[in-house]
């Protein structure tokens, strides 16, 4: 990486990083969320950005090129071969189950029945391997079959070649392009992952009335499952915030997100910022009724998305101080809005919501990819004519806090323990640590692997 390069990119980091924390930076952030805007002005299909990794990248260095005031940039998520190895039922692809050009979607049934609860409770990998994934993994519904084991193994495969694409794709924006992340590894909320492909959100709902206190148990257990999960796949040095998209609290009253939704919730988020992470949580919808939570967790460590649905200066009034937000640029208006509306329009934001810092440029949670690029130009001219704070701060990037073992967390349940597989290998004739420390890593990854097909 040139020098150039490498002061373009931790000059973008710290100012990211400032504003996430509260702090003084020079002007506000750029730093969109979902941009699948990116891959649509390069020219790629949707189809191509899930398949054909070499489009994807290529179309995400063109977008760093010709946006070079864009702060963060974050794209695809999905590979489709992971998903064709195991026929994965939660998801319906472009240019498989979609036309070319659609954006991906999810499909939720009740995978999990009514009477399974304690299942999930009592043993919450052995539900996973024994009851859920064969389920809604198409692959594993005939298990012990000969195409069962050869699609774990190719899903094993796929695994380990998106990880190498999405490393690869790192190191290239960082040194090529000098742009970070905004994010690194992954989570839902405790409820979310019971309502999206477990029980599916109209028999979790219905379960809230019919066998509410097994909606608490299994929420209070998966707590651990998905703060593993995060902590798991988080940048090592703690950069970038960890993601958590949120779903279902839209649809709930203040008291039933305060009886099923929060508690939770807020635990896994307390064992990550006690780690020393900090999170980016999409609020997906109008939170209006729920974001004043988010003043309960330590300030400056939680990035807030408002969708477009929400109040960008209600949202400014009740967080302001407490935790930076984002968003403020309704998708309407860039995908038919003129130039002009956006830019007055972002100017009133970088002057309002933006003023004493704590503020992200961006769309709702997912920046729309059929945004007028001219409309994209003009908000971006927009922030870089009114959206200063004070040009001698030069932010750098945060030094990685110290490693610890947060409260609240639990050592992993996993399905082969060190001391069952230490008594099946017998006698160790060498370094016991050395077997141990690989056979527990693995054991990770595999229970990371497992769980990630509750998003």
């Amino acid at each position: 990486m040139s020098e150039e390069t490498k002061k373009l990119f931790e000059e973008r980091l710290g100012r990211y990083q400032a504003a996430i924390a509260l702090e003084p930076h020079d002007r506000i952030p750029i730093a969109t969320g979902s941009n699948y805007f990116a891959e649509v002005y390069s020219g790629n299909t949707k189809q191509e950005t899930i398949y054909d990794p070499d489009k994807w990248l290529q179309a995400e260095i063109k977008f760093c090129q010709d946006f070079p005031e864009v702060d963060v940039l974050r794209n695809n998520r999905v590979y489709g071969p992971l998903y064709d190895a195991l026929n994965v039922k939660t998801y319906k692809l472009p240019g498989r189950d979609l036309p070319a050009n659609t954006q991906f979607q999810f499909m939720e049934q009740d995978y999990m029945k009514e009477d399974e609860y304690d299942d999930l409770i009592n043993d919450p990998p052995g539900f996973m391997i024994d009851i859920l994934l064969p389920r809604i993994l198409g692959e594993l519904g005939n298990r012990g079959t000969g195409r069962s084991y050869i699609a774990m193994l190719k899903a094993g495969m796929a695994q380990a070649m998106f990880g190498g694409i999405m490393r690869n794709r790192g190191i290239v924006l960082e040194q090529q392009c000098g742009m970070p992340q905004p994010m690194a590894g992954f989570f839902l909320a405790p409820f979310d992952a019971l309502a999206d492909a477990m029980r599916g959100m109209t028999a979790t709902f219905l379960d809230m009335f019919r066998q509410p206190d097994k909606v608490l148990a299994a929420c209070d257990v998966l707590v651990q499952e998905m703060a593993h999960m995060a902590l798991s796949v988080a940048d090592p040095l703690k950069r970038y915030p960890i993601f958590v998209p949120l779903h279902k609290a839209i649809f709930m009253s203040p008291e039933q997100f305060d009886m099923f939704y929060w508690p939770s919730f807020k635990k896994v988020m307390e064992i990550i910022i006690d780690s020393g992470y900090n999170v980016r949580a999409y609020l997906e919808g109008d939170w209006g009724k729920h974001w004043h939570h988010m003043r309960e967790l330590p300030k400056g460590r939680v990035l807030c998305d408002i969708d477009s649905q929400g109040d960008i200066h209600q949202a400014k009034k009740d967080l302001g101080g407490f935790q930076c937000i984002a968003g403020g640029v309704q998708d309407s208006m860039l995908i038919l809005g003129t130039t002009d509306q956006v830019r007055e329009h972002v100017r009133e934001l970088c002057q309002t919501v933006g003023k004493g810092g704590g503020y992200i440029v961006s769309a709702g949670c997912s920046f729309p990819y059929d945004a007028k690029p001219e409309n994209f130009r003009a908000m971006i001219d927009a922030v870089m004519e009114y959206g200063w704070h004070d040009k001698s701060i030069k932010a750098k990037p945060k030094a990685a806090p110290p490693v610890r073992t947060p409260e609240g967390l639990n050592p992993r349940r996993v399905m082969t323990p060190w001391d069952v597989k230490k008594t099946e290998l017998g006698q160790i004739m060498g370094d016991e640590n050395l077997i141990k420390k690989n056979w527990e890593q693995l054991e990770t990854m595999a229970h990371t692997f497992m769980w990630q097909w509750t998003l």
